[in-house]
């Protein structure tokens, strides 16, 4: 990859907890400094960073759903979807019912993100599986269940759990979608260009960042500007 097809591969985050509005207002202007394919923050903070990128079509705001945890109701997410797309976000991440999952209820969960796929309708939905609570057959699992219910990305992580996106999780879940019409994003505790490189070499073609780290990737790789 290039610097700039890196930069175009990157979504930049700004989802702790503590995140102010001084953090999206730094994640929007590195976000056009650099061209990164998005950027997601909290949904109090979506609007202003709609704002600070208008005019900036190849920059996309990203809106995240049923953060951290993926335990609302279903009902609560898809409003939270429609919301989300109604101010315009041209992408979703949503965090499945990890709890549901765990105790064996496939069905509600697939049903769940056919629902906000079909909210999301032609703009892309990346699917959170977090992972770091998965055993590798429960994460093939959720794979498989995320590719019926016509998800685009398969993600790892959130970011909030104690473990982020690793090579092996990766390469689990390619190795269970095969040649399905979904790719992968990894996500959480990305921090040198180094991992990105060892991610990107089993297959995921998406990562988040947060925007902190995204300036010390983008220096490693001699990244300053893209326009």
């Amino acid at each position: 990859m290039t610097e700039k097809e890196l930069a175009r591969k990157i979504d930049l985050t700004a989802v702790r907890a503590d995140t102010t509005e001084a953090d999206v207002r730094e994640l929007a202007g590195l976000a056009l400094d650099c061209r990164c394919a998005a950027v997601y923050t909290h949904p109090c903070f979506t609007p202003l960073a709609l704002k600070l990128l208008t005019g900036a079509d190849d920059v996309r705001v990203g809106g995240s759903i049923g953060f951290p945890s993926g335990a609302h109701s279903t009902a609560t997410k898809v409003a939270e979807a429609r919301e989300l797309m109604d101010m315009g976000c041209t992408e979703l991440d949503m965090v499945i019912s990890l709890g549901m999952f765990l105790s064996g209820e496939d069905g509600p969960v697939e049903e769940e993100i056919r629902r906000i796929k079909a909210v999301a309708g032609r703009w892309k939905l990346k699917v959170i599986l977090e992972c770091h609570y998965l055993s590798d057959d429960q994460i093939r699992r959720a794979s498989l269940l995320c590719v019926r219910a016509g998800a685009d990305f398969i993600k790892t992580s959130t970011g909030w759990a104690p473990g982020g996106a690793t090579p092996h999780n990766v390469s689990v879940i390619r190795s269970a979608v095969g040649g399905a019409p979904v790719a992968i994003k990894a996500a959480g505790g990305i921090r040198s260009l180094t991992t990105v490189e060892q991610l990107a070499a089993e297959g995921a073609t998406r990562f988040g960042v947060g925007y902190a780290a995204a300036r010390t990737i983008f220096s490693q790789c001699g990244l300053t500007s893209a326009r």
